[in-house]
This record gives C-alpha cells, structure tokens and sequence, in this order.
C-alpha cells in the first residue's frame, strides 16, 4: 500500500467503515508513515474535542414538561377525522425544538455560525494536508494564481520582515461563495486569512472570537471582508491583522 492510497482511507479507517483486510493494511501503513499517523491523530483529536458535552446543552426540565403536555394534549381523540394530523405536527415541532436546544453550543447565536465555519475550514485544512493550492513566499505568485479563478482580486502582503513569513494560498469555500485563502506562518503556526468582498462597505473595527483554542479576527477594509484565524495567542494575532491592514490600504493619491 503505498501513501498515495491510504490518505483517503483515514477517516474511514477512523470511524471502522474498512474491512477487515483494509483495515489491517491500515494498521500496518500508520506504523510506517508518520505523515499518514498524523493525520489520523489530528482526526481522532478533532472528533474527540466534538464529542465533548461542552457542546452540547440538554433542554431544561420546564421546556421538557411543557414539550410533553403539548404532545399528551394534541394525542387526545377528536371527533374532526384529522385530529392525529395535528397530534403528529405537534410531535414534530416537539422533536425539534429539543434537537435545537441539543445541538446549539451554549451561547451560540445565528450571528456566531460563520466564526464557527471559519474555524472548521482552518481545522481542515491542517489535518486533510491541503494548506495550499500554490505554495509560494513569492506575493508576486501568489496573488495572480487566483486571476480567473475567483471574480475578484486579493490583495497579498508580503509579511516575512515582521516574522509572518507567505506560505501560499488556496481556494476555500465560506458562506456559500468561493473565498481566497492566504497562509502565513508565525514560527511552527499557521495563519489563514479568508478574503472575499464585503457585504457592507464601510471598515470596520475587527470582530475578536475564541473557539476550541482558535483565535479568530475579522475586519472590513476597502471593499474586502478580512478573517483571520489561527492558534496564535491574540496578541501576536492582533499584529498580524494590524500588519495587512496597513499593507492593504491603497495610497493616498
């Protein structure tokens, strides 16, 4: 089995989904590659933070009881021929709102979804081994790789004189559009940068979240929406928002 094969195979691998002859190829193939034994750690760790009851938040006792009171009501026999429609639509939206309350983090808001969505597509692209598309320390490589492939133009800042060395770039997908990832480094950190432009015009002063030991920032500045998450602490990740920021600003004519 070379590593081209198994990469595919390591969530499956994870979740048991292989037969038995896959799997013990499997076995055999992490002890080899560490490449490949990485990233089936870095998936077991992610699943593992997901399944923490952190996560999770059980309905309280008082929405149960008045869940259950509702469902016992409508169940009571008509004498309309389409009472049990009712009884099931009730059970219905019952079941929902206990689903919500049940996989919602606490405190969470619809507002929190796209702080959520960027962390993820950070997380991923750390453990599937895509961190770029083009992996250059070259802005002037960069930035043109994305001409015709996204309908607008990132701006890229070449940051290796502040200690935020270019690693490259890719293409991502966040909030249903197609969005440029930059990538830079701080030392043994990664930092992706999402751009896309922004909804609304006017800049703004950044937006600052934590998630599962991300650090997340976003600004909009010049027609662009800037987010930049990484493990860094918020300090260093302040200067690098502070850094692109002014690296992106146009010249005052």
């Amino acid at each position: 089995m070379n590593c081209t094969e198994p990469r595919p195979l390591v969530h499956a691998h994870l979740d048991h989904e292989l037969d038995l002859e896959k799997s013990l190829e499997m076995e055999n193939h992490l002890r080899e590659c560490s490449t490949c034994s990485e990233a089936y750690e870095q998936a077991r760790r992610l699943r593992a933070a997901l399944n923490d009851g952190e996560l999770r938040f059980s309905a309280p006792a008082h929405l149960r009881e008045r869940v259950n009171a509702l469902v016992r009501r409508e169940a009571r026999p008509r004498s309309s021929p389409a009472w049990w429609r009712g009884a099931a639509f009730a059970a219905s939206a019952a079941l929902a709102a206990l689903a919500v309350f049940a996989i919602v983090p606490r405190g969470a808001s619809t507002g929190d979804s796209i702080v959520d969505e960027i962390v993820s597509s950070h997380v991923r692209s750390l453990m599937a081994d895509h961190l770029t598309d083009v992996p250059s320390s070259d802005r002037h490589t960069v930035k043109p790789w994305f001409d015709g492939k996204l309908d607008f133009a990132p701006a890229v800042a070449d940051l290796a004189d502040h200690g935020f060395p270019l690693v490259g770039g890719r293409l991502d997908y966040v909030r249903n559009r197609p969005t440029a990832a930059l990538v830079y480094a701080r030392q043994k950190h990664f930092i992706n940068l999402f751009v896309w432009p922004a909804a609304q015009q006017k800049d703004g002063n950044p937006g600052q979240w934590s998630r599962h030991g991300f650090n997340v920032l976003h600004w909009n500045g010049h027609e662009m929406s800037y987010w930049a998450v990484s493990d860094l602490n918020t300090a260093e990740l302040e200067e690098f928002a502070g850094l692109i920021r002014e690296r992106t600003t146009p010249p005052t004519p």
